[in-house]
């Protein structure tokens, strides 16, 4: 006879007695085929690329062996021929343009959702239809567009010299403004979005009390208006930010291909240089931004009580 101590543990769920092993198997028949998916096209190629990061280029582009941490070596700037500051500069300017991507999003996107959220109900479907409607075209298409309203014909390069902001018949592009304008429009959405959700579910009373009790406007937004929308402007930032920074087709068109970021060296290696190793070495780096971005709002979230990004 089976002692109490021998039988198997029975756990009662949704009305239905289940075993460990009927929870396995119930568990693996639900997520089982996602897990299966992420671990095939996500994990699995995620991790021939950390590899293929130690191999070594062959003469025709072959991956060859040893292992080596030469492709990482040379990434920050010691090559065959000694220091190079290349790389190094690519990845801080990759750095320099998201955070001015996020700059200028937050700027522009704190008064827009702030004007969507204090619309009647039936106007904010329409407002938060506009800020998306970028989305619903290419982006190629939208960066062409501002090949043409920044030519030197086009009225912005016309207002920009009636202000004297630029010189007559000069395009706003190539260049460092034509890309920053071209992030903007790409990327405002990604921060609109949680920034109005959070706006929405704002208590006004407590901004009230703000200024009851003699706060100005600055100290009232300071002070009541940023504590309650700093998870809706946290996660805009993170989500602006991280694909900013390894953003290619923007600054390879608006910046004449001088403005170069990690997206255009990881294309660059895995195109005509067909050097896949060291490819693989600058998108294995542009992941660790990525992963110290999100484990830094991950402590910071996580020190204000405040949702993950």
């Amino acid at each position: 006879m089976r002692s109490p101590e021998s039988a198997p543990e029975i756990e009662i769920q949704f009305g239905e007695q289940l075993t460990r092993r009927g929870q396995f198997l119930r568990s693996m028949l639900s997520s089982g085929p996602g897990l299966l998916w992420l671990l095939v096209f996500l994990l699995g190629p995620l991790l021939a690329i950390v590899f293929i990061s130690f191999l070594t280029r062959g003469a025709y582009g072959e991956l060859q062996w040893p292992l080596t941490l030469e492709n990482y070596r040379r990434f920050i700037g010691f090559g065959s021929f000694g220091f190079d500051s290349l790389y190094p500069l690519i990845f801080l300017r990759s750095l320099a343009i998201g955070g001015l991507t996020t700059a200028l999003c937050a700027l522009a996107g704190f008064p827009l959702a702030f004007f969507i959220a204090n619309l009647r109900p039936r106007f904010k479907i329409v407002g938060l239809t506009l800020v998306v409607i970028p989305f619903w075209t290419n982006l190629l298409i939208r960066t062409y567009a501002w090949q043409i309203l920044l030519e030197p014909e086009g009225w912005l390069s016309r207002l920009a010299a009636a202000l004297g902001l630029a010189p007559e018949g000069q395009p706003l592009y190539p260049g460092l403004f034509a890309v920053a304008v071209g992030m903007l429009c790409d990327f405002l959405p990604f921060l609109v979005l949680p920034l109005y959700a959070s706006m929405e579910k704002m208590d006004w009373s407590i901004v009230e009390a703000a200024v009851d009790l003699g706060a100005g406007p600055p100290q009232a937004l300071r002070h009541a208006v940023l504590p309650q929308v700093r998870p809706g402007l946290m996660a805009g930032c993170v989500l602006v930010f991280l694909p900013a920074t390894g953003q290619f087709v923007i600054p390879d068109l608006l910046g004449g291909a001088k403005t170069a970021l990690l997206g255009n060296a990881i294309q660059q290696q895995f195109g005509s240089s067909r050097d896949w190793p060291f490819g693989s070495a600058i998108a294995v780096a542009a992941l660790a931004l990525v992963m110290g971005g999100l484990w830094i709002q991950a402590r910071f979230a996580g020190r204000k009580g405040e949702p993950l990004a």
